[in-house]
């Protein structure tokens, strides 16, 4: 790949231009660096430790186990927190991890919190006219439960002075392929400037085991969901667009060049990283008296 400077927001780089390893080139280098990013984010906080939501998949499992050599395993609270019969496979393997790593681990079912907020808030805030089979209100309803878990982390956090470690990968934030104010919240996001292949190459590297390496990329909304299936390819092909398309600032044409990517896909894909630059950004304020807050980018410089 051409360039390291990857950075979520401009202005809050730990390592950037020449100084920054290329993570294709030297997933040590890579390992380094995220490790001191971490310790000294947490160590300038002044936080006792970190608290990951854990998911038992490839990003939380390596973002736990950065965490555990950045900060040691007594300073790292992980928390499986599912809703869905679908989810218990994935609160097992969250729980394995976190034995191995020897954290502190806490599993919480939201079920009973869901169907609470369903019963008796969402019809209070659901339109007059709705259709309850409808899209949006799966959609909604999905994302009140990736809110959920935020608040629980947050909680758990704030209870024990903490900072939260999100999990989303670039590829996932620069697809906005994550929840807004949901797993997308977090003080640090430690793989947020690696494509999710070079997070399963940082994972190879790190011992993590292979059936969490190799499992299909899932975000467990439903049974046999995938993100293939949801975003139209896989990321070994989502990624180099990506990379061709915001790093080297390609036209979608020629980023998709060469790929597996029929034209339809890699212009909805184009079209899902423009429309999700809010998912990136701070809230636009009005700028009075030129006091504008400096919205946040992927801009390379």
């Amino acid at each position: 790949m051409e360039g390291n400077n990857r950075s979520i927001r401009d202005g809050d780089v730990q390592y950037s231009g020449s100084d920054a390893p290329t993570p294709t080139d030297d997933p040590a280098a890579v390992e380094s660096a995220l490790v001191a990013f971490v310790r000294d984010r947490v160590e300038a906080a002044g936080a006792a430790g970190v608290v990951v939501a854990m998911s038992g998949g490839l990003d939380s499992t390596v973002t736990v186990a950065l965490a555990v050599e950045a900060l040691g395993s007594d300073r790292v609270l992980g928390l499986a927190l599912p809703c869905h019969k679908t989810d218990a496979s994935a609160a097992m393997e969250a729980g394995a991890v976190a034995d191995h790593l020897d954290i502190d681990f806490e599993r919480v079912h939201l079920r009973p919190l869901l169907h609470q907020f369903d019963q008796s808030v969402a019809p209070l805030l659901d339109p007059e006219e709705t259709d309850e089979t409808t899209p949006t209100v799966d959609r909604a309803l999905g994302n009140a439960v990736a809110r959920f878990r935020m608040v629980c982390a947050y909680y758990a956090a704030n209870r024990t002075n903490r900072l939260v470690l999100g999990t989303a990968n670039r590829s996932e934030l620069l697809l906005g392929y994550l929840t807004k104010y949901g797993d997308g919240a977090a003080d640090l996001c430690p793989l947020g400037d690696l494509y999710k292949t070079e997070v399963r190459d940082l994972a190879e590297h790190l011992g993590v085991p292979e059936r969490i390496v190799e499992a299909e990329p899932t975000a467990g909304d439903y049974p046999a969901q995938t993100d293939a299936a949801d975003l139209g390819a896989p990321y070994e092909t989502i990624d180099p667009f990506l990379e061709r398309l915001v790093d080297r600032g390609l036209p979608t044409a020629a980023a998709a060049e060469g790929l597996d990517l029929d034209s339809e896909t890699a212009e909805r894909l184009a079209r899902m990283y423009r429309q999700s630059a809010h998912k990136r950004a701070v809230p636009p304020t009005p700028g009075l008296s030129g006091r504008s807050r400096r919205p946040s980018s992927f801009s390379r410089k």
